[in-house]
């Protein structure tokens, strides 16, 4: 143990820990949801039905994308769109991989990255091109200038209606996905997926337009308008509309992490973020109006600059969640509810996947050792495993191989098993150790000790597998200073695996069983 978890456990913090006096006699009284006999009704309240949510959302979606498809194919043409649609795709992997890598410390779930792409690539799309030629129209009109009604359309217009329209899913996840929405990371992750769908969709209509004009002139190969079209947008800046957007995804941020009380900051700071996305948005776009070189002028003084600074303030704000874990999680050391060295552990991304390798390997290894084959046919969760059917004398070799064969899917099930449990401690540490700083902060809501009460159930469900991975962990990775390293992977006999999948499935406690109850001294 090294003297810095010592010491982080003299501070106490300022939100107290979760009384446990009668946990055990309420969970073991209270059937899980699935076996409820009695459930609310919900007459006239269709809309409230998280499947009529769902269908709704879905639905939505669906025909904003049959609708702009349909919209840009009628302006680029079949070869057109066919040939923007697969340039298009090439820069897409690259901004969801790097947001992903951005939200690895506490990821959000994966129907709110789909959503917000989906938004941004369908509906504020169809949103973007339809108000953009209105306003433009009307303006030609009016003025009966069109040359005038282009350049107010795309300094003006354009960047109001975009970032309106992108900003729109950040709001949607604030609001009804709040317990998923901590911070500026969460902001900048939704933000900026949500501009990649966006930027995606646009990328086919100016691509498939090019190479129409390709078609015309008789240009081909690196010289053609496709060709310079495609560095531009896809090379030069592909981060172009994700950096707009993305300062609206700070405002929400910043006012995820502000006090409940400081209501006027809450609503304030994602409006002036929306600003200032409009008013950059509006100067990359001016600048290829106004002068022949401001593009290159606004891209080398401005873009970069201010992509830099984004992007440190990303990572910097990656770095505090790390940071958040080692100050909130030794409260619960303390307590007994964790080891001493997994705090430590749990605040370093290196360490987190030396605890789940290690957890992979060490079950994977106890599998193979075992004659017992418990996930053999006819086994079920819960029964005692039976030896496996070793072949006779008679038995041809072919029966030795499927043996072998059981033994090894057996093994890499156990493994897979114990890898994903621990992966999913780290997950529900995080979320109290972010839950615990809201808290700290104010802004958590009435249902924090039901929520913390939930968490610590999780994490009980998985200390097991998960508690001796990242003890090790810490101690491989060198946040411990011990005398002696342990012999690979553990210091220790590992606990059996009896179940596969029990962590996600566990059944509910019995009567008497209370997995609630703190040990009167901190585990050593």
């Amino acid at each position: 143990m090294s003297d810095g978890s010592v010491q982080q456990w003299q501070s106490q913090p300022a939100v107290p820990l979760l009384e446990e006096q009668r946990v055990g006699e309420i969970l073991a009284a209270v059937p899980e949801r699935r076996h409820w006999r009695y459930r609310p009704r919900r007459v006239g309240m269709v809309w409230r039905s998280r499947t009529f949510r769902l269908a709704a959302v879905f639905t939505v979606l669906a025909l904003c994308g049959l609708a702009i498809l349909a919209l840009v194919r009628d302006q680029t043409g079949t070869q057109g769109f066919l040939v923007g649609l697969g340039l298009a795709v090439l820069p897409v992997p690259l901004l969801l991989a790097a947001f992903r890598w951005l939200d690895r410390v506490d990821p959000g779930p994966w129907r709110n990255v789909l959503f917000a792409f989906a938004w941004g690539a369908f509906a504020a799309a169809l949103v973007a091109i339809l108000a953009n030629s209105f306003a433009t129209r009307w303006i030609a009109t009016t003025t009966a200038d069109p040359s005038n009604a282009d350049t107010l359309g795309a300094t003006v217009i354009a960047p109001v209606v975009e970032e309106s329209a992108k900003a729109a899913a950040v709001l949607l996840i604030f609001l009804f996905r709040r317990r998923e929405f901590n911070g500026i990371v969460d902001g900048v992750v939704i933000a900026g997926i949500t501009a990649s769908g966006f930027a995606f969709t646009e990328n086919i209509l100016y691509l498939g337009n090019a190479f129409g004009q390709d078609q015309q002139i008789g240009t081909a190969g690196v010289v053609s308008v496709t060709a310079a079209t495609f560095f531009v947008r896809a090379v030069m800046s592909p981060f172009a509309h994700p950096l707009f957007t993305v300062l609206t995804g700070i405002g929400f941020g910043l006012a995820a992490a502000s006090a409940r009380r400081r209501r006027v900051r809450r609503v304030l700071l994602p409006l002036l973020g929306l600003v200032l996305a409009m008013g950059m948005h509006s100067l990359w776009n001016g600048s290829a109006v106004f002068s022949p070189y401001g593009f290159y002028a606004v891209y080398a003084v401005f873009m970069v600059p201010v992509f830099g600074l984004v992007t440190w303030l990303a990572i910097w704000s990656r770095r505090r969640e790390l940071r958040t874990l080692a100050a909130e999680l030794p409260a619960y050391a303390a307590a007994g509810w964790l080891s001493p060295a997994e705090p430590l552990a749990l605040s370093s991304m290196r360490a987190r996947g030396l605890a789940r390798d290690a957890a992979r390997r060490q079950y994977a290894v106890a599998a193979r050792g075992s004659r017992a084959i418990p996930y053999r046919a006819g086994w079920s969760p819960g029964a005692a495993p039976g030896p496996a059917p070793w072949p006779s004398a008679q038995t041809a070799p072919q029966a030795v191989a499927q043996t072998a064969a059981q033994v090894e899917a057996a093994a890499k099930a156990q493994g897979k098993a114990a890898a994903q449990a621990v992966a999913e401690y780290e997950s529900f540490a995080t979320s109290l150790a972010s839950l615990r700083l809201q808290a700290r902060r104010g802004a958590a809501g009435p249902d924090f000790t039901a929520r913390e009460l939930e968490l610590l159930h999780h994490l009980w469900q998985r200390r097991e597998v998960a508690a001796p991975a990242l003890t090790y962990a810490a101690q491989a990775a060198g946040l411990l200073r011990p005398h002696r390293l342990p012999s690979p992977p553990y210091a220790r006999p590992f606990p059996p695996h009896a179940q596969y999948g029990a962590y996600r499935n566990a059944p509910a406690p019995g009567p008497g069983y209370n997995p609630y109850l703190l040990p009167q001294q901190p585990p050593h």
